[in-house]
């Protein structure tokens, strides 16, 4: 058993063999200087992370968590989207890489650097939750997964989306807030501190060094 020690000095245990890491929507039209994000806004933010979400994708491979992939995406007539989406105007609209959030475009794709690797699975989701018309929850209890280590972007959107349907099936999850990031800092800050809530709703909240030096110390607990 691993014990990674977290916010409000709680730990967070499982078994490497029953936990996944998510790894969320890492795409170039979020992440990429050439993207659609970084042509309407900052994404110094964003990118600020991929560092830290790199780390920890590498440590949880050498330790024997499943890695597991999300993409936001469409289908490029737009029928798994919405009205409401249709209305917003952001997701299929025409960026550099393409057409934002369009499945197939370049920009929908993953940095170079975050690819996954042969065997691990990627979930294309037509909303911001994983879990939206796909079929991870599947997926995860086939592997008899029962705890989640959860990063990517955006904090407050599709990483909280996930988050919160992932606890409501009842999964053990770990938010990584140094491996998450949104456009603006207040909204990550804001969408961290709600997973404390109430008694922590929405479970733990750790960081990459704490996690990565857990797994390295193979359940010895990690002074706060």
């Amino acid at each position: 058993m691993i014990d990674v020690a977290c916010r409000h000095d709680r730990v967070f245990r499982f078994d490497p063999a029953r936990a996944a890491l998510l790894v969320i929507d890492m795409q170039r039209d979020f992440l990429d200087l050439g993207g659609y994000c970084a042509s309407v806004g900052d994404v110094s933010g964003l990118r600020a992370v991929m560092p830290n979400v790199k780390a920890v994708t590498a440590a949880a491979r050498d330790h024997g968590l499943h890695v597991i992939h999300t993409r936001e995406g469409y289908l490029p007539d737009l029928s798994d989207m919405h009205a409401m989406k249709r209305e917003r105007k952001s997701a299929a609209s025409p960026g550099p890489l393409g057409r934002f959030l369009i499945r197939g475009e370049p920009g929908q794709d993953f940095m170079p650097e975050f690819m996954p690797r042969p065997g691990e699975p990627v979930f294309d989701k037509p909303g911001f939750s994983a879990f939206h018309r796909t079929t991870l929850d599947e997926h995860l209890r086939g592997r008899a997964i029962t705890h989640l280590v959860v990063t990517g972007i955006t904090t407050q959107c599709c990483v909280h989306s996930t988050l919160r349907a992932a606890v409501d099936l009842g999964y053990w999850c770990l938010t990584l807030e140094d491996c998450c990031a949104a456009l603006e800092a207040r909204w990550h800050d804001a969408a961290v501190e709600l997973i404390a809530s109430e008694n922590h709703l929405f479970g733990w909240v750790s960081s990459a060094d704490r996690f990565i030096a857990a797994l390295d110390g193979q359940g010895r607990r990690i002074a706060v």
